[in-house]
């Protein structure tokens, strides 16, 4: 890998934690210059605006979040809804508020930056939309399983499921407390999705 890609990408996983760690308007580019230990120049020759940036940013998060969901939501040697259960329980292990840095970017960003930016607003909106779609296609393959009912609307009832899941990670912030992910888990599992 040569010393251009090399710093590039320590740019990237300093920026990602600390987009994840403080947020966008809390993250400046002198900040993640000072813990990437690399001078301005650099940034700026490979990044032409801290919004481009952020850009890349959630790309390589949504990329991440990808690789995760195909890896446990598609594992169909395991019953849909056990599969939706456990993609949850890790995403809650990883972001919830017992994580080193709790909460979930794409919410983050989406409360920060969506009605300012309309490239990242964009951005965001294909990250649901993609996001949403893998849980439809679990609840698409419970459905033809018979573990839910023929009546239930995949697309749907992803959506809420998604947004559960996003405002409870809000929610988790605001009172510093696991509190709102267990209600998520025992509604939508212990009660919506029960078979």
């Amino acid at each position: 890998m040569s010393s251009s890609a090399t710093t590039r990408e320590h740019l990237l996983e300093v920026g990602l934690k600390q987009l994840r760690s403080t947020g966008y308007t809390a993250t400046g580019v002198k900040e993640v210059l000072d813990l990437a230990k690399v001078p301005k120049g650099s940034f700026y020759h490979y990044f032409p605006s801290k919004e481009v940036f952020a850009g890349e940013l959630l790309a390589r998060y949504g990329e991440q979040e990808i690789q995760r969901a195909q890896r446990i939501l598609g594992d169909t040697s395991i019953a849909p809804l056990k599969r939706l259960r456990a993609y949850f329980d890790e995403l809650i292990s990883v972001y919830g508020n017992k994580a080193e840095i709790s909460g979930c970017l794409i919410g983050g960003l989406s409360l920060e930056v969506a009605d300012h930016s309309p490239k990242l607003q964009v951005q965001l909106q294909s990250t649901y939309t993609a996001w949403q779609d893998a849980i439809a296609e679990v609840l698409r393959q419970a459905v033809k399983a018979g573990d839910l009912s023929p009546s239930v609307k995949p697309d749907a009832l992803a959506e809420f499921v998604l947004n559960s899941y996003e405002g409870a990670l809000v929610r988790m912030k605001a009172e510093q407390s696991g509190r709102p992910l267990k209600n998520f888990l025992h509604f939508i599992f212990g009660v919506l999705l029960k078979p």
